[in-house]
């Protein structure tokens, strides 16, 4: 799972310094593109400048020919000619359509080359005329382009990511199905054989009382393995009342607790009623650990309180003990598989608890708070 996140963050880091790259190619790109326009625009403004000099004067000028190639050839640049006073004397390349029928066209676009870009002068013996330009179709779109490519770009990397995040979790959810049904059936093939021993053993007088105190941990046993056989299986759920389970979870745990540590379960009278629908041994199964978990934490002294809530559309369901501190940045690492702080931990309990609430039951399981006066871990059930 580390892998993967360093994947991600890789390719995060690379992706990144792909755009940046490209944008700052398509930003000189721009910048030269829109210098070889302004010098276009320069051009034209001196044959222009040519021609009404010629016509002024009324000279044939050998150039005159040339200015006025000059001058047709511009058919991609739009600019607009005004005088002293701003008053428009002509325009070029602008929506013959849009100047008759919309109101002030004229205005808005001499406002937007304006501050677009600087007007450039044509100094005739006469007076003098300025020349407001935008850009090409060409050098809005390259300009556009870096917009369009940072939008395609960012839709690709989450459909990346969904992709690999769904694959990762298939592959996840394989490996809990194979590794919780292998596990079931390595533990099943011994726990048949102990059985019938104990049997047997039973027609002993001397050791009968003692084969009765092995058959409950026998049974314990096969509700583990019952329980393991359930993952990835199609498990129903049934509407039960939630506090009984409980009732006998706690009194389960706390025969095996140290004497320094105290149970204390909380439920109103209308919680006590609380129906939800689950399934039996695997909701067992996440109580169970969350209590051995708080007990590891006690370390041998302290409380567990378990505080059961009906808000009559949601049952919740507080597990506090007063033990070591959480941090909070490991508050939804805790829930990842291999994440453990004991010395022969696999890491794999609170990663499955979670799954079981919200895979199979619909609810949600988090780390609640975790400081000082205590650590409290919420599971929260929809009626």
């Amino acid at each position: 799972m580390r892998k993967y996140f360093h994947w991600k963050t890789y390719s995060i880091i690379i992706g990144l310094g792909i755009v940046i790259v490209a944008l700052y190619q398509f930003k000189l790109l721009a910048q030269k593109m829109a210098e070889e326009e302004r010098r276009s625009v320069t051009v034209l403004i001196e044959a222009l400048k040519t021609i009404s000099i010629s016509e002024f004067n009324n000279a044939n000028s050998p150039d005159l020919n040339f200015a006025a190639y000059v001058v047709t050839q511009n058919n991609h640049i739009p600019l607009i000619i005004c005088d002293e006073n701003d008053e428009v004397i002509d325009y070029v390349n602008l929506d013959e359509e849009k100047v008759e029928h919309v109101e002030d066209y004229l205005g808005k676009q001499l406002a937007f080359f304006k501050a677009k870009n600087a007007p450039l002068e044509i100094n005739y013996e006469f007076g003098t005329n300025y020349v407001f330009y935008g850009n090409s179709v060409l050098l809005n779109r390259l300009e556009q382009y870096p917009i369009l490519l940072i939008i395609v770009l960012s839709v690709f990397i989450i459909i990346l990511f969904i992709t690999f995040s769904i694959a990762q979790n298939s592959l996840q959810n394989q490996v809990w199905v194979g590794m919780s049904k292998e596990t079931a059936h390595q533990m099943g093939t011994p726990l048949s054989s102990i059985v019938g021993w104990m049997e047997i053993l039973k027609d002993y007088p001397e050791v009968k009382s003692y084969v009765l105190e092995m058959e409950d941990d026998v049974n314990r046993l096969q509700l583990v393995a019952d329980r393991f056989s359930k993952i990835g299986s199609d498990t129903p759920l049934e509407e039960e009342v939630l506090y009984p389970r409980l009732v006998s979870m706690v009194s389960y745990m706390e025969k095996r607790a140290p004497k320094n540590v105290e149970f204390k379960l909380e439920a109103s009278a209308l919680s006590k009623e609380s129906k939800v629908l689950m399934n039996g041994p695997l909701f067992d199964w996440v109580i169970e650990n969350i209590l051995s978990n708080a007990l590891d934490a006690l370390e041998g002294k302290g409380w567990i309180h378990i505080s059961l809530e009906d808000d009559g559309i949601e049952v919740t369901l507080d597990i506090s003990n007063n033990g070591k501190i959480i941090p909070k940045k490991h508050f939804k690492k805790v829930f990842q598989p291999g994440h453990t702080t004991k010395k022969r931990g696999w890491g794999l309990g609170l990663s499955l608890a979670k799954r079981i609430i919200e895979k199979y039951h619909y609810g949600s399981m988090e780390v609640r708070q975790s400081d000082e006066t205590q650590t409290t871990f919420r599971i929260t059930l929809r009626r």
